[in-house]
């Protein structure tokens, strides 16, 4: 049969609109899944080499691809000298841990120091077995927003980082629930470390979904298959995939194992997972 005009036009339309809805469907697969634009790392994880070569392990990290370290101790180094040797490597220390004690000891001390490495963040690590009791754990978290109080007044935000203990039932509580209750959450924010957490028997997911909006920074650590060990960040079990594509406002990304066998390798290895990795 002939093809009028009109017919024509009706095929060419049918046409357009079956493409254009084609283009629509790729163009929602094709839309581009997030990556970390900065990755930062804890000292800790190298402390025996920043003992003896902070310059050096700066340098390797920054080399690495790091743009941001944590800090857990100056290694023999005033704060002056060690924003310095950040700055000649382009790094940053938005966050450091300082113990609860230290604050409330020299707060005056404590946050002259922070001011001049730069600091945005203080953040407290977890007690580690010096709290027993859900009264503890209330007394404690009192601690904290006394803290947490004194570094806002000094121009600081405040996190508490969790180690397993926190997600382990006392009294039928969990420590964890007890201290997000019993802080200010518009003062106390957490740094989630991942490896404790999952050690803990908490699920990652969980904690995003209950307590997203106060955890700002992660610890990302990975947890061997067989001996639930530390391993380099991508070579163990932990999903990093889904607790990053759930995980909504989070500041820093701190690559951390506290016993590494070799430190620079275990550091090379998780930036060129992370760096790489999509969710």
């Amino acid at each position: 049969m002939a093809q009028t005009r009109r017919t024509f036009l009706r095929t060419l339309g049918a046409t357009a609109t079956a493409a254009y809805a084609g283009l629509g469907a790729r163009a929602d697969a094709m839309v581009p899944e997030a990556k970390l634009g900065r990755i930062g790392i804890q000292l800790y994880s190298l402390r025996k080499l920043a003992a003896g070569d902070l310059a050096g392990v700066l340098e390797r990290l920054a080399r690495i691809g790091y743009s941001e370290v944590e800090i857990a101790g100056s290694y023999g180094h005033s704060a002056s000298e060690f924003r310095a040797l950040l700055a000649k490597d382009k790094l940053t220390a938005p966050s450091a841990h300082i113990p609860v004690d230290a604050i409330e000891q020299h707060p005056d001390d404590i946050f002259a120091d922070a001011k001049t490495m730069g600091h945005e963040w203080i953040t407290v690590p977890s007690p580690s077995g010096a709290v027993r009791t859900i009264a503890e754990w209330k007394t404690f978290a009192t601690r904290l927003n006394r803290a947490a109080a004194l570094a806002k007044a000094a121009g600081f935000r405040f996190a508490y980082h969790n180690h397993d203990t926190e997600f382990k039932s006392i009294e039928g509580s969990v420590p964890w629930d007890v201290l997000m209750g019993q802080t200010d959450p518009s003062l106390v924010f957490a740094q989630i470390d991942l490896y404790h957490a999952v050690n803990g028997g908490a699920d990652p997911l969980d904690l995003l979904r209950r307590y997203g909006p106060r955890i700002k920074m992660l610890h990302v650590k990975d947890m061997g298959a067989a001996d639930r060990k530390m391993v380099d960040v991508g070579a163990g079990t932990i999903d990093f995939k889904s607790i990053f594509a759930h995980a909504k406002g989070i500041e820093h990304y701190f690559v951390e194992n506290d016993e590494p066998s070799d430190p620079l390798a275990f550091a090379a290895h998780s930036y060129a997972y992370l760096s790489k990795l999509e969710f």
